[in-house]
């Protein structure tokens, strides 16, 4: 079977124009990070702590949810949502440590840290395992 050199052409376009935008994205990146390290304090008050600590553990969950859904479904948009939840829990583990007080909060905060952590590999493992070739196998 033939593939349409319209489609052809096309996907390639598709192919550089987000290979440029990304790899421009991560050459500004770049500077923009060393700008930032040497310029923000590492100290600062923040409005609104608590709605972005429980909007971000509302997008953990919901991501769990949606990738239960999905695989217990078979369904192709598991891998999607296992790799939205992996990220949710990395960026959750990395501000629970980043962010705690020493003492017992940062013990907390390194306990919370290996649970999404953990749940951030088995996520990775769904993410990245073959899809099943038939309905009912585990």
């Amino acid at each position: 079977m033939q593939t349409n050199p319209l489609v052809r052409r096309s996907n390639i376009g598709v192919r550089q124009w987000v290979t440029w935008t990304l790899g421009g994205s991560a050459v500004f990146l770049v500077p923009w990070t060393v700008l930032l390290a040497a310029t923000l304090p590492s100290e600062t008050r923040v409005q609104n702590w608590a709605l972005a600590w429980i909007g971000l553990d509302f997008l953990l969950t919901i991501g769990c949810l949606l990738t239960a859904v999905y695989v217990s479904r078979g369904h192709e948009l598991a891998r999607i949502a296992a790799t939205a939840t992996a990220t949710v829990a990395l960026l959750d583990a990395w501000f629970d440590i980043t962010t705690a007080r020493p003492g017992a909060d940062f013990t907390q905060a390194v306990a919370s840290a290996v649970g999404e952590l953990a749940l951030a590999g088995v996520c990775t493992f769904l993410a990245l395992r073959r899809r099943e070739s038939s309905e009912g196998t585990n």
